[in-house]
């Protein structure tokens, strides 16, 4: 989709999940840089009650957004987590005949399991935290796991649900407490390292694009939890200053995840840095995407201000696929 030809984009945000406050955050930044490229962005949201609703927060009746959706030229989806970013709405819109600025379908699934996720980087050699998943209904069995563990759902995200716990005996209760937020769950030897983040995109040519590593310190010097996210005290260093042999390793990670996952649009690939290397903590298909959110920071320090790292998203996509078009 060339920069200098005008396009109507949906840019859907909210989602019937626990991220819909900062979904509607994202979404309302895409809308203005989309604008900004003297697009028209349509934007759409998903309520909480998982009603459609216009700009104006009128409720849409399915077929009325189904309608508009596939009067638009392309979207870019700003939905965060379940119902949404596990791929949820890439069918929707693969469904419509809508091309996307994020991922497909399968890249959204895996990356939203972090199950999943674990077993992919094991077939790449990439490493991720010791891990034992409890599935629904099952009982807590971390058998051959070392202390402190990290209790968490294997979907989800905004560090929603996550727990750390000092002693086994505090499994159970953190394993309980984290299936209000999803099932199964995830229970993981906790990592030492410097939490560092890289973003990943294919252009219009095919060439991936990687931002500026970050590293994300936390006040408390504790995990880079729901809190921390948002109130503030979260530090962002970017270029992350770690050694370039680390460097090179996080981002080959990345970039060898993004192509194995399927992804397409931009992902945020989260790791630890630890003496042993790299160890991937989690991928994230549909990142935070504020004007001060890890990836538009990363790309910023490379010389891509926000709104042109929105032009090169919309760039690379393809043109819509119109009813009656040979598939």
């Amino acid at each position: 989709m060339p920069q200098h030809t005008r396009r109507r984009i949906a840019v859907i945000g909210g989602g019937a999940n626990d991220e819909h406050a900062v979904s509607l955050a994202s979404a309302a930044a895409v809308a203005r840089a989309v604008r900004a490229l003297r697009h028209t962005a349509v934007l759409l949201t998903i309520g909480e009650d998982g009603a459609w609703r216009d700009e104006q927060d009128a409720v849409l009746p399915a077929p009325r957004a189904i309608e508009l959706l596939t009067g638009c030229d392309g979207a870019i989806p700003m939905l965060h987590g379940v119902r949404g970013e596990d791929g949820a709405i890439a069918g929707l819109l693969e469904l419509c005949g809508v091309p996307s600025a994020g991922s497909p379908v399968r890249a959204g699934a895996r990356g939203m399991d972090k199950h999943v996720t674990k077993l992919v980087a094991a077939s790449l050699g990439i490493a991720t935290a010791n891990a034992r998943l409890i599935e629904a209904g099952s009982v807590a069995a971390i058998t051959g796991l070392t202390p402190p563990f990290v209790v968490k759902p294997a979907s989800g995200g905004s560090s929603n649900g996550v727990f750390v716990v000092a002693d086994p005996s505090g499994v159970a209760e953190a394993v309980d407490r984290a299936r209000a937020f999803g099932d199964p769950v995830l229970v993981e030897e906790y990592v030492a390292g410097r939490e560092v983040d890289v973003a990943v995109f294919r252009d219009r040519h095919g060439v991936l694009r990687l931002g500026a590593a970050l590293e994300i310190g936390v006040s408390s010097g504790g995990v880079f939890g729901a809190v921390e996210k948002y109130d503030g005290s979260a530090r962002f260093t970017v270029p992350a200053p770690i050694g370039d042999a680390e460097e090179a390793a996080v981002r080959a990670a990345a970039a060898r995840l993004y192509e194995a996952l399927g992804c397409a649009g931009v992902a945020r690939f989260d790791f630890f840095v630890t003496a042993d290397g790299p160890v991937l903590n989690e991928v994230n298909t549909a990142p935070g995407m504020t004007e001060r959110s890890q990836v538009p920071l990363m790309y910023a320090a490379i010389g891509l201000d926000y709104t042109g790292l929105i032009a090169e998203l919309l760039d690379a996509v393809p043109a819509p696929r119109r009813a009656g078009a040979p598939g």
